[in-house]
């Protein structure tokens, strides 16, 4: 397989690169990335070393850009993670929301059907179907409706949109999964875990939204690779799979855990404003997959914790220079100008 990584050096997708190059050695692997803010070309530095990845620097907005990766590597699959994904940053800033996950998706797309590309994975997130009552005993499966709440929900359900439609009207070879939350080693430390655990190292406040009880399901990153694996092995073109562990688990749960895990008291937890449209509770059934494809998630969820942790504390070189590229604080919306 010659295969194109784009996104490859944000959290999943380095993730996704590093597993695919242990699993198929002999597979040729391209990462494309813009190297924004959250992209980190250090995420791959073993893997460009060992040769086992080319990179590319690109935007996949950059249609021509795209276009002569795609010839000069002879791709014939694509892995779509590009995406700006973090949900505070996009009540602030929407337009760049927009712009990379239903444009850049868009020109990607045009892209892989010009080249003739055999194959095309698009990686989308649960919080295209909007969010559920904590007290309820729903769960989203692959025939929900769409009803994203925010503006980054809003681009990612509209790139999931993009892709189909280039399946049904120009046939491209397509898949979709939609995953829950992620966590686990290389993400950048604006996110939930990674922003608790540093701040927790540092010894500074946890900041916890307001709705405090709010609950998120839990994978860990590697089960998130393995899925996408089982899906250009054995899933069906133009089908799509929600990939989800079946944990959930609270913002003030992870804290705790987080904070306990580090020898902190767990008077580090600060309470500050919900960010607008803050989603109470997301949960997938993941039947589709695991029956049809013989997927499940292998990492228990406290043990996935807990080496988390430990990566962050034996990695401090590599994620304390990434605190200061941090666009939001999560402690300022008001600040900020954000309004409900």
């Amino acid at each position: 397989m010659r295969l194109l990584i784009t996104g490859g050096a944000g959290f999943i997708g380095s993730n996704f690169a590093r597993y695919w190059s242990d699993q198929r050695p002999d597979d040729h692997l391209v990462v494309l990335d813009a190297l924004t803010y959250a992209g980190n070309r250090a995420n791959i530095a073993d893997l460009e070393a060992k040769h086992s990845v080319a990179f590319v620097h690109a935007d996949i907005a950059d249609q021509n850009a795209v276009e002569a990766a795609l010839s000069a590597h002879q791709i014939d699959t694509i892995v779509n993670f590009a995406a700006e994904s973090h949900n505070s940053l996009a009540v602030l800033d929407p337009a760049r929301f927009f712009r990379t996950n239903v444009m850049g998706t868009q020109a990607l797309c045009e892209a892989a059907r010009r080249l003739g590309v055999a194959r095309f994975h698009h990686i989308s997130t649960c919080e295209v179907y909007g969010d559920l009552d904590l007290d309820s005993d729903e769960v989203f499966t692959e025939e929900s409706p769409y009803r994203p709440r925010t503006p980054y929900n809003a681009s990612k359900a509209a790139a999931d949109h993009v892709v189909r439609s280039y399946g049904e009207t120009f046939g491209l070879k397509a898949t979709i999964t939609n995953c829950c939350n992620n966590y686990g080693p290389f993400q950048f430390p604006e996110k939930v875990v990674p922003l608790f655990v540093t701040r927790a190292l540092k010894g500074e406040s946890l900041p916890l939204y307001a709705s405090t009880k709010n609950r998120r399901e839990w994978l860990h990153v590697d089960d998130h690779c393995r899925a996408v694996e089982a899906v250009l092995d054995r899933g069906s073109v133009g089908e799509t799979y929600l990939v989800g562990s079946g944990r959930e688990a609270s913002i003030e749960e992870i804290a705790d855990t987080v904070l306990d895990a580090t020898g902190q008291p767990r008077s580090l937890k600060t309470i500050v404003p919900d960010r607008p449209g803050h989603d109470r509770r997301y949960l997938l059934d993941s039947t589709k997959i695991r029956t049809e494809l013989g997927w499940e998630p292998e990492i228990d969820f406290d043990d996935g914790i807990a080496a988390t942790i430990d990566w962050y504390r034996d990695n401090r070189d590599w994620w304390e220079p990434l605190l200061r590229r941090a666009l939001v604080a999560e402690e300022s919306w008001a600040e900020a100008g954000a309004t409900k």
